[in-house]
């Protein structure tokens, strides 16, 4: 008997699950995103831009300020307040867009102890704008707008300047944590912040009425410029002592040396203007010993201002031997030294000394030429795109030359 298989029938499919019927998804909300190639010349501009703009509004103030006339140096102030008040709109509108594109970079800048200090000048760059506005821009505005830009300005930059002063050293304690003997002058930075808008608040003084505005705000300004003095004999300390111990600064940071005039010149300029105002402000004695200190305070700071500037300006003739190129480091020849031609103007209107005045004019041309030098340097790599473009890394360390 044989056997034969049985037949295998295939069993049917099961049956496909139908779909439940719901209402099409809505889609989501379109959001902007957030890519690192949008506009990618905004993205290396930082803080320290705003240099520029402080360098161009000192030339303006400070030569409106100088105790002797010279025929056409109005004008010629006027334009540059016009053109300072341009490169702060610029510089404004680039780090919004900076901040808005790039915020990556924006917070690692922060966190970057060679870069966080910067953030000082925005608070510079906004008061010496409106400074040199009421000083200067006054001619084409009149004194009524002029008065108004300041105070909108000094506010603004008084504001971001005490805020600063407080938060970067609060970074660099809690996070930046630079390790010994890396003290930079770029750290005087935040510092002097405070002591500009000493100064500037000078001039505001008289537009308060009498009684208790004038006199809070002639209070308010010392109680800044001791609280940026202050600060400064803490840091300058390390300073030099990072040049003793370690040797000159790379060659592109050799200019910031200069940077240690800001708060000698800067804080001389505020004790002469606050010294000018002072009788309209507070009472016998106090307003005759604010203009003595003026003196008594000005002359040993301005010293030892021009003992550095020397220093300085050896450092950096060396680092140019040895082949120093541009960068933006150059504007420190400006604004520093721009505060110790209005320290000079003050000193020698106080003393009447022609000395000091002949100083304020000779420091003035400096200031000019340094100023066009940045200036004309900065504007053709802007246009080059070699100032917004990514930074090179940097070259390896060498050992200490004499």
């Amino acid at each position: 008997m044989s056997v034969l298989p049985q037949a295998r029938t295939a069993a049917p499919p099961p049956p496909r699950p139908r779909p439940a019927k719901t209402s099409p998804a809505a889609p989501p909300p379109a959001q902007a995103p957030r890519d690192p190639a949008r506009f990618p010349s905004l993205r290396h501009i930082g803080p320290n831009w705003y240099a520029s703009v402080m360098g161009t509004a000192i030339v303006a103030s400070a030569g409106a300020g100088l105790p002797v006339e010279l025929p056409g140096l109005r004008a010629a102030c006027v334009l540059v307040w016009a053109l300072s008040a341009l490169m702060l709109l610029s510089v404004l509108a680039a780090r919004a867009g900076h901040w808005l594109c790039h915020r990556d970079q924006a917070r690692a800048h922060l966190l970057d102890p060679a870069v966080a200090p910067f953030y000082g000048c925005l608070s510079m760059a906004l008061t010496a704008v409106g400074g040199a506005t009421l000083t200067v821009g006054a001619d084409v505005v009149g004194t009524r707008a002029a008065l108004a830009v300041d105070v909108v300005l000094f506010v603004a930059g008084t504001a971001v300047g005490l805020v600063v002063a407080a938060a970067v050293p609060y970074l660099m304690v809690v996070h930046h944590r630079p390790a010994p003997g890396t003290a930079s002058p770029v750290w005087l930075l935040p510092l002097v912040a405070p002591m500009v808008s000493a100064s500037q608040g000078a001039p505001l003084v008289p537009h308060l009425s009498p009684g208790q505005g004038r006199a809070a705000l002639l209070l308010a300004c010392y109680a800044m410029f001791g609280l940026s003095l202050l600060a400064t004999l803490v840091v300058l300390p390390l300073v030099f002592s990072r040049l003793v111990h370690q040797g000159p600064l790379p060659l592109a940071l050799t200019p910031t040396l200069f940077l240690v005039l800001g708060p000698l010149g800067q804080s001389t300029t505020a004790v002469n203007q606050l010294a000018d105002v002072a009788p309209g402000a507070v009472g016998e004695p106090y307003a005759s010993a604010f203009g003595a200190f003026a003196v008594l305070y000005g002359v040993p700071v301005t010293g030892f201002a021009l003992l550095w500037l020397v220093l300085a300006a050896a450092m950096v003739v060396r680092a140019a031997r040895n082949g120093m190129g541009f960068a933006m480091t150059w504007w420190a020849f400006t604004f520093p030294v721009g505060t110790c031609v209005t320290g000079a103007a003050g000193l020698a209107r106080h003393t009447g000394l022609d000395a000091l005045a002949w100083l304020a004019v000779a420091l003035y041309v400096f200031l000019v030429a340094a100023w066009a030098a940045a200036g004309t340097r900065t504007a053709g790599g802007v246009v080059s795109g070699a100032l917004t473009a990514a930074p090179a890394p940097p070259r390896p360390a060498t050992a200490r030359t004499t």
